[in-house]
């Protein structure tokens, strides 16, 4: 805002006092950019190495030794840097030498990951054929250690497939012409073929199975290459066949069920008299083959490694990356949540339901950047409860089933990502 009265006007001052002003001036502007850059690119580490490489030694010994050091945190590249250098420092001054593995004497594997409250560096050791050991050390997380990174509002579209009054457990759309869609219901699986713009029925194939089913039933469709598709239900595997008309082949079977759209990345195991699955997984996050017992599950792909999500039964959500299971306070999470891949923000987000009291239930997008759950979606609103979400076979959608308040029929929608502008 202007001044209401004019300034006074003061004569130019000496030239030798306006440069020396002057120069004065940018060097303490150059030295409070120093203190700033070294403030905010510097943590000091030299404690938590100086503790993980006398583990690291005591274990070893003293002589040859590779080490590789892995990032499984929100920690920038160079604090990453920073922590390998200062640990080969530590080890150094402990006589132990850094050396090609085929010229080591032992293998040293240390994980950078971190919790809610600290970071975690754990370290596993191999020496010869003797057992390998693990060390860990824990220092606290300070609040610039959190990198910051930017997330694009996104929209999750929310389109209708299926809406009928027998029970729904999931629906599978193949790529291909004519445009088909398999509906999975408790005791068989519909085909239905687009004509004239509407779904009519082609084939249904009856379900077979000796024990009844749990009341809160589950069930899944997974598209296959060599044949249309398998359907998973508790104690039961069902595949078709490969030539039209088709035929199902269905048998008792505890094989576990796969989690993501790729059969081979993960599958854990169903308790055949639930609706939940034990916690076994197969073959397991890395060296980690079980968590607590779990509805759902949502993986979502980093650089060197794959960050998993599960929704236990008893509320908590459980974070795998291969070396810790973080176990998180309750986010307000329904027991369903999937990934799923977008040209968005980080690229994969999870699709999570919310219950609201007196209405139906919700599912908003968020975003795990620094192992804490950030909203990047307005929440999209369903006419009743959700019974399953699961990531369709592409992993670039998810298909949605709920049963509708209203007109009591189940309704299946595909949900999507775009980004907003």
């Amino acid at each position: 805002m202007r001044s209401r009265h004019p300034k006074p006007v003061y004569n130019a001052r000496i030239q030798e006092i306006r440069l020396l002003r002057a120069y004065s001036l940018r060097a303490v502007c150059f030295w409070l950019l120093i203190v700033h850059a070294a403030v905010v690119s510097a943590t000091d580490w030299r404690t938590p190495e100086r503790e993980l490489a006398r583990k690291i030694a005591a274990a070893t010994g003293p002589g040859a030794v590779a080490m590789e050091v892995t990032n499984r945190s929100s920690l920038s590249q160079a604090d990453v840097d920073d922590i390998r250098r200062g640990l080969w420092m530590e080890l150094a001054a402990l006589g132990v030498n850094s050396a090609a593995v085929d010229q080591a004497a032992a293998t040293v594997q240390v994980s950078l990951s971190e919790n809610l409250q600290e970071y975690v560096w754990i370290a596993e050791i191999h020496v010869g054929n003797n057992e390998p050991s693990v060390v860990m050390v824990t220092t606290p997380r300070t609040e610039r250690a959190a990198v910051d990174r930017p997330t694009a509002p996104l929209t999750i579209h929310k389109a209708l497939l299926w809406a009928d009054e027998n029970r729904t457990l999931d629906v599978a759309l193949p790529t291909g012409s004519p445009q088909i869609m398999i509906v999975l219901e408790p005791e068989a699986v519909a085909l239905y073929a687009v004509q004239n713009g509407r779904w009519l029925a082609q084939q249904t194939l009856t379900i077979t199975h000796a024990r009844p089913w749990p009341r809160d039933l589950r069930g899944r469709l997974l598209l296959r290459k060599d044949h249309l598709f398998d359907a998973y239900l508790p104690g039961v595997l069902c595949q078709s066949t490969s030539i039209a008309p088709l035929a199902l082949e269905c048998r008792e079977s505890d094989d576990p069920w796969p989690l993501a759209s790729n059969p081979s990345t993960m599958s854990a195991f169903f308790a055949g008299s639930r609706n939940f699955f034990t916690g076994a997984l197969a073959p397991g996050v890395q060296k980690q083959t079980a968590t607590a017992p779990f509805y759902s599950a949502a993986a979502l792909p980093r650089e060197k490694y794959t960050l998993w999500i599960f929704a236990a039964t008893d509320g908590q959500v459980h974070l795998l990356d291969g070396m810790t299971d973080q176990i998180t306070a309750k986010w307000g999470w329904g027991s369903d949540i999937a990934g799923v891949r977008s040209s968005c923000g980080l690229g994969w987000q999870v699709l999570a339901t919310a219950h609201d009291d007196g209405a139906g239930d919700t599912v908003t997008a968020f975003e795990m950047s620094d192992r804490e759950p950030t909203a990047v979606s307005a929440p999209v609103e369903f006419g009743g409860g959700i019974s399953a979400l699961w990531a369709d076979s592409d992993g670039t959608s998810v298909i949605a089933v709920a049963l509708n308040s209203e007109t009591g029929q189940y309704e299946a929608s595909r949900l999507s990502i775009t980004c907003s502008r």
